[in-house]
């Protein structure tokens, strides 16, 4: 014992490195952001003034920056109430022993290998309104009037964007209901089954109420990178035509490093952390709740 206690500093000595690293790179960037956010820096000189508040007043007369906010609530919805309920419908089927269901389930994870701005690039060939392949399709199997300028129509390019990304998105649902399928007690379904249960009611009344640690994790990860939003629009509208695809993360960007005005990118930022850090300590909280049941 006398040993342990004079090495008490060992894993200390273990975390100090990357506890050094995290400090440099988030911890000081976070307060950083924050002092910015109260000042009017271009980025470039080396003086600032502090400007109060007036970075965040600004920020909710912008057209643009709630423009912005409300394209991340219509990634919100798409994230949650469609990638979701697709997520686990994938799962229930992949979670089935019929014949090549783990080719099946390769294909669906496939999306998942793959970053956001090769899917943005995938996408923006497959949209493409002139020769692109969803638009070559319907004309070749005569549906031209359903042809759309997917990605330069300001009305539908957000759901156009919001699409692609749900290609990996539903992807990963599956992964956490996969998961979650291999906790559902078998035996419970079993006794449900032999109750006289159809289908359906032993999926709602029996796995549905087992899967819930699953779906709040699922909920709240697809909340958080729909928020996060920022490379698949980066990389097929840059934001436009006019804002109109513009997501917080994306328009951050656009004012502090293309118009070289960092405090009010850092305002923008700050809002972004601050609505994000609601739903991870959401998240936290449910997560401790269960911890101390059990």
């Amino acid at each position: 014992m006398n040993k342990f206690k004079k090495k008490w500093w060992i894993p200390y000595a273990f975390l100090a490195l990357p506890i050094t690293f995290y400090i440099i790179w988030v911890i000081i960037p976070i307060f950083q952001t924050f002092t910015y956010s109260f000042t009017d820096w271009d980025s470039i000189s080396q003086t600032f003034n502090f400007v109060g508040f007036q970075n965040y007043k600004d920020l909710f007369q912008d057209y643009y920056f709630l423009l912005s906010l409300k394209n991340n609530f219509y990634w919100m919805i798409g994230f949650v109430f469609i990638s979701i309920p697709l997520g686990l419908g994938f799962a229930m089927l992949m979670d089935q022993k019929f014949p090549g269901h783990k080719v099946y389930k390769s294909l669906v994870y496939l999306p998942m290998t793959l970053s956001f701005v090769v899917i943005g690039q995938i996408w923006s060939w497959i949209l493409e309104p002139r020769n692109g392949a969803l638009n070559t399709f319907l004309r070749a199997i005569g549906l031209s009037n359903l042809a759309r300028p997917w990605i330069s129509d300001p009305n539908i390019v957000t759901f156009s964007l919001i699409a692609a990304a749900l290609w990996r998105q539903v992807a990963y649902a599956m992964i956490l209901f996969l998961a979650g399928l291999q906790g559902v007690s078998k035996e419970h379904v079993e006794a449900a089954y032999v109750d006289g249960a159809n289908s359906f009611q032993r999926f709602w009344h029996v796995i549905l109420p087992e899967l819930r640690p699953a779906t709040v994790i699922a909920i709240t990860v697809n909340i958080i990178d729909s928020l996060r939003a920022f490379d698949i629009v980066f990389v097929m509208t840059r934001g436009g035509p006019f804002y109109s695809s513009s997501v917080m993360a994306n328009y951050m960007y656009i004012k502090a490093f293309h118009n070289y005005n960092m405090g009010y990118g850092s305002a923008i930022a700050v809002i972004q952390f601050l609505i994000t850090l609601v739903f991870i300590i959401a998240y936290l909280n449910n997560v401790l709740k269960k911890e101390e049941r059990e």
